[in-house]
């Protein structure tokens, strides 16, 4: 694991020199998922659920490098594709497998409906998670109710799960491998340090494999 991108985000973050340990432990756990054909679920409110789907879009998609199709996809691809849609192959890119749950609205408004709206999370978790999977879960205080019963599930599902969160960890402390949690309290300030914590991991991810 490429760690120079990680010192590199603490050079410019020195705030983020406590948790630097915590991210190279995300980072590889996250290695370790997709090496054994797991995929990330992500989820969080607010600002922190559009940097869930930030996160989602790193991994989905070149983020820093290039990601071609190997000769053998472009060899099956071309078989299947008229003559004026050849971009096809040289466009698209391999993705890391990764979901953000904050995005799938009729389910959302269904189960908030009909159910109970803490539950949005976690009934996605039950649906998705497979074996060797990733629960992400981005909340400021560590005590937002739908991502801390989305962790109570992936936890009884034998998930992993990585936190992402202000100084004190809140409830997610507890129901987490790993927690990130940045020395501050105030919501807008955590996040502006959730976002180089993710973009360091995102790319050391993606560095490891397709650098």
């Amino acid at each position: 694991m490429n760690q120079v991108i990680i010192e590199d985000t603490i050079k410019r973050y020195p705030k983020l020199y406590q948790c630097s340990e915590q991210i190279k432990m995300a980072c590889q756990t996250i290695i370790n998922c997709y090496e054994n054909n797991g995929k990330v679920l992500v989820c969080g409110n607010g600002g922190s659920a559009s940097d869930s789907e930030h996160i989602v879009g790193e991994l989905m998609k070149g983020f820093l490098m290039k990601r071609p199709l190997n000769q053998e996809h472009k060899a099956k691809l071309v078989q299947y594709i008229d003559q004026n849609d050849q971009y096809l192959i040289e466009k698209l890119q391999y993705g890391l497998p990764a979901i953000s749950l904050v995005n799938h609205n009729s389910l959302v408004t269904a189960v908030s409906n009909d159910n109970h709206g803490d539950l949005i999370f976690a009934q996605q978790v039950l649906g998705f998670a497979k074996e060797n999977d990733i629960l992400i879960g981005l909340s400021t205080s560590g005590n937002s109710k739908n991502v801390v019963l989305a962790f109570s599930v992936a936890k009884a599902l034998n998930l992993k799960t990585i936190a992402l969160t202000g100084l004190n960890g809140g409830k997610l402390k507890d129901l987490s491998d790993i927690l990130i949690a940045v020395p501050e309290t105030e919501t807008y300030k955590v996040q502006e340090l959730h976002l180089p914590v993710y973009h360091a991991i995102c790319a050391v991810v993606e560095q490891y494999f397709f650098g």
